[in-house]
């Protein structure tokens, strides 16, 4: 141990006597280990950012939106402008629109479905003792809260008689809460949302996620919400289904004017059990719908989980291949060390003459160098976990990309950067080893 200790000193005099070549050479190791720290970062903030998406669009759901009516006459003008033939235009069929009668139609028809809940989205100010907050008020039932992994804080959800009866109850947010009550219990209490009261049954639990996550997925703030029956929605607010056909004017080529909002939902999710069955029951349901709205396709099917799923796997292979570049540079800051190294072992080989007839032996004098490359790599290893954490902080706040440094992606760089030293160091020790003490000390 003592003369291990012995050799792992001389090989540390070695490196503190030519401090500028010793950091020029560990700066392929620095920049190499910086590379890949910060690379890990980035890939484990992306897949942290996935997780945290996933639990706000829920797994295994299938979502419809409607179309906007503009965006559809847009379409239907271009279509009719690309198929100008002898017929003219050929008048659109009248469609229902998304409406709960389609809800009804996938449950009762599409195999393996789980739960399906409605959005039905009104924006208003609601009131509450002389003080009011202007929220969104989403007309849905229990299975919202389910796909969306919302929960209870306090109170309870919807029972039977509030969804089939209309009755004017509803949950609020935590910031609806923390706004119009402060320390009140607001379970019993009657607050007003435009013209109609609605008694409080539940508060749910806060949700912390950021506003570029919810924009990204658009989908609202939950904290900031309230949460009514789909029938009490329509009843007591706004059913847009039951407008008259020429009070809307949608399909009436010959005008102009902007046609209004016909569909009665906002928004349909289709929660199936099997994740095996999304893209297949996706199919299905859009072939169900586009034959329900009599072949007009006036809503859009998405299956936000293959869409993230997807985003994953392209941003993995970017990783991938900044990965390599990380490791290459990895390669590069060990070639330079071999490379120095065996320098080092010709400018010293009358030292090492004298080593040998001094005592030392064919393993000190192959020790002492590879000691020597081990601690370049540790020193451009450990200043090179400093840069990477530095780096992957300086991209979350610059671009805005979630990165998250963990204590193995640390490890794991410290350990490659010893094992460069270790391999790339091998080969100059040994020639250092076999050198001819008395041609050694015979060398100027």
């Amino acid at each position: 141990m003592k003369r291990l200790l012995f050799n792992f000193q001389l090989a540390t005099e070695g490196v503190m006597s030519n401090k500028l070549r010793g950091m020029l050479t560990a700066l392929g190791v620095i920049f190499g280990v910086a590379a890949v720290i910060a690379m890990l970062a980035i890939g484990t903030g992306a897949k942290q950012s996935l997780l945290e998406q996933m639990k706000l669009i829920g797994t295994n759901n299938i979502v419809i939106n409607p179309v906007k009516p503009e965006q559809l006459k847009e379409q239907e003008e271009n279509n009719q402008n690309s198929n100008n033939n002898s017929e003219g235009k050929q008048k659109q069929l009248w469609t229902p629109g998304l409406t709960l009668n389609d809800a009804r139609a996938i449950e009762s028809i599409l195999p393996g479905v789980s739960s399906i809940s409605p959005e039905i989205n009104n924006k208003g100010n609601v009131v509450y003792n002389g003080k009011y907050l202007k929220v969104n008020c989403i007309g849905t039932n229990n299975a919202y809260f389910e796909h969306n992994n919302l929960k209870l804080n306090s109170g309870s959800l919807f029972h039977q008689s509030h969804l089939e009866g209309g009755r004017p109850v509803c949950i609020i947010g935590s910031n609806v809460k923390s706004r119009l009550f402060y320390e009140e219990n607001p379970i019993g209490q009657w607050i007003k949302f435009r013209n109609e009261w609605l008694k409080v049954i539940g508060v749910l639990e806060r949700r912390s996620v950021s506003g570029e996550s919810l924009q990204a997925l658009g989908i609202s703030d939950a904290n900031s919400d309230i949460y009514i029956p789909a029938k009490t929605a329509l009843l007591r607010y706004e059913d847009r289904a039951r407008k008259i056909l020429t009070d809307i004017g949608r399909r009436s080529n010959n005008s102009n004017d902007s046609p209004d909002n016909y569909h009665q939902l906002d928004r349909l999710v289709v929660k199936v059990n099997d994740a095996h069955y999304l893209r297949a029951s996706a199919d299905v349901t859009a072939r169900l719908l586009r034959r329900l709205h009599r072949n007009t396709v006036d809503f859009e099917v998405e299956v936000p989980e293959l869409l993230l799923q997807q985003q994953q796997k392209t941003q993995d292979t970017f990783n991938f291949v900044l990965a390599v570049i990380a490791g290459i540079s990895l390669l590069v800051g060990g070639i330079g060390i071999m490379n120095i190294m065996l320098a080092s072992v010709l400018e010293r080989i009358k030292e090492i003459g004298v080593r040998r007839s001094m005592g030392a032996t064919a393993t000190d004098i192959q020790l002492q160098f590879l000691f020597e490359s081990i601690i370049l790599s540790l020193f451009g290893g450990l200043i090179g976990v400093v840069l990477g954490i530095v780096s992957a902080q300086t991209i979350a706040a610059s671009a805005g990309i979630p990165t998250e440094v963990t204590l193995w992606s640390v490890l794991l760089s410290f350990g490659v950067a010893a094992s460069v030293g270790l391999v790339f160091g091998l080969l100059p020790a040994r020639r250092a080893a076999r050198q001819d003490p008395i041609k050694a000390l015979r060398s100027e």
